[in-house]
């Protein structure tokens, strides 16, 4: 049940969540610009090198199905804790991997202690807001897991002009280090643990009450391959910008400012526009733009030479429209179920990671960068657009349903 005075106030709550989402999308793309120095350095082909982000994907998605319920468990603070050691374990091990295995085995474990950020952000919010206020937080958090893939590349492109790729991972380390000290120090406990609900059979039947309801299950595939689709072009984008346009490491990490500073544009103008719009209304405009930016990607691919600005200018519309579109199906997606607020975050995290694997998987056996951009990007918006329909469908059933039950 929602608390009628929250345990932390909506600022705080906002920047710790966000700071813990911070973690999981920084360290997704922060090292991108180094990969085709990765498989220079360990002597491999590019699709190996893309591997390593694949491991940290699968980690990601697959640890959320834990770490969610584990905070229903145990409790926010302490799960949080627990994983943000993993990940720091795992950000340490890469720092010193000696071949590009030991890298793939490092950015698991990197990627398991990272999913608690997401899981645990998403349910301190559920356990404490709903409503407009949950969606203005959300707006906050969605700003730092869309951004995080841009500016992170930024940051890494960076770091390579003044290090090794080395330096990128002991960065890393550090956030590991912040992360923790930050749930320590600020962060309260804003769940009443339950450790019957770790056990298998609890376990399953919240997920079986998550699988089966269809406002949940659109609302977070709507979500899923909206930010799926950036997860994706964190694999390809490297290599088409680097080796097909041109750019140098430093100038991808500086491009990718343009998806950044898309969504950030998006985000600021949601939130003025949700002084006098619901957050629902506006999820339709932000589609419109996804799918906007789909055409785009598929007819500059196909008709343009590639450059920076043929790739990047669909990939910006793209990106103002999510900034639309997470705030309420975020929301949405965890509202029927709040005593599992941390499961239900757990599986909203496992099916929006869970597309970004899938189309990193896709894009790698497609095995030509701009093919797996020339349909991947406008596949997936296609998808997020056709299942929100779906979703409004859902909502309306469940709607008329919860009316004859009353």
């Amino acid at each position: 049940m929602t608390r009628t005075q929250p345990l932390m106030s909506e600022r705080r709550t906002s920047l710790i969540g966000a700071f813990m989402t911070m973690v999981g999308s920084i360290s997704m793309s922060l090292y991108t610009p180094a990969m085709p120095a990765l498989a220079h350095s360990f002597g491999v082909s590019p699709a190996s090198a893309k591997m390593t982000l694949t491991f940290y994907f699968a980690g990601f998605a697959v640890a959320q199905l834990v770490t969610g319920p584990a905070s229903d468990a145990i409790g926010r603070r302490k799960a949080a804790i627990v994983f943000m050691l993993v990940y720091l374990a795992g950000s340490i091990m890469a720092l010193f991997a000696p071949t590009i295995e030991w890298l793939m085995a490092a950015r698991l474990i990197q990627g398991i202690g990272a999913s608690v950020g997401t899981t645990v952000s998403r349910a301190i919010v559920r356990d404490q807001f709903t409503g407009e206020q949950s969606s203005r937080i959300m707006n906050m958090i969605g700003i730092v897991l869309a951004v995080g893939p841009g500016i992170a590349p930024t940051i890494g492109g960076l770091i390579l002009e003044f290090s090794t790729w080395q330096g990128i991972f002991l960065v890393m380390a550090g956030i590991g280090v912040t992360g923790i000290g930050i749930v320590l120090f600020a962060l309260k406990e804003t769940t009443v643990p339950d450790l019957a609900r770790a056990a298998p059979g609890p376990l399953l039947k919240s997920y079986g009450k998550l699988l089966a309801s269809a406002p949940v299950m659109s609302a977070a595939l709507t979500v899923g391959f909206a930010v799926g689709a950036l997860y994706m072009l964190a694999t390809v984008l490297p290599f088409v910008l680097i080796d097909e346009a041109g750019l140098t490491p430093a100038q991808f990490g500086l491009g990718m400012m343009a998806q950044t500073g898309s969504y950030f544009l998006g985000s600021v103008l949601f939130r003025v526009l949700l002084r006098s719009a619901s957050a629902e209304t506006l999820v339709v405009p932000g589609l419109a733009c996804i799918l906007v930016g789909s055409l785009l990607a598929f007819l500059s691919i196909q008709f343009l030479p590639i450059s920076y600005l043929s790739v990047m200018i669909p990939v910006g519309f793209y990106a103002f429209g999510i900034a639309f579109v997470m705030p309420h199906m975020t929301t949405a997606a965890m509202m029927p179920f709040p005593r599992i607020a941390g499961t239900a975050a757990a599986m909203l995290g496992f099916v929006q990671m869970g597309s970004g694997v899938f189309g990193g998987a896709v894009a790698a056996a497609i095995g030509e960068p701009v093919l797996a951009l020339h349909v991947l990007m406008p596949g997936m918006g296609v998808l997020c657009a056709v299942i929100y329909v779906w979703h409004v469908r859902a909502i309306r059933r469940f709607n008329a349903d919860e009316t004859t039950s009353l």
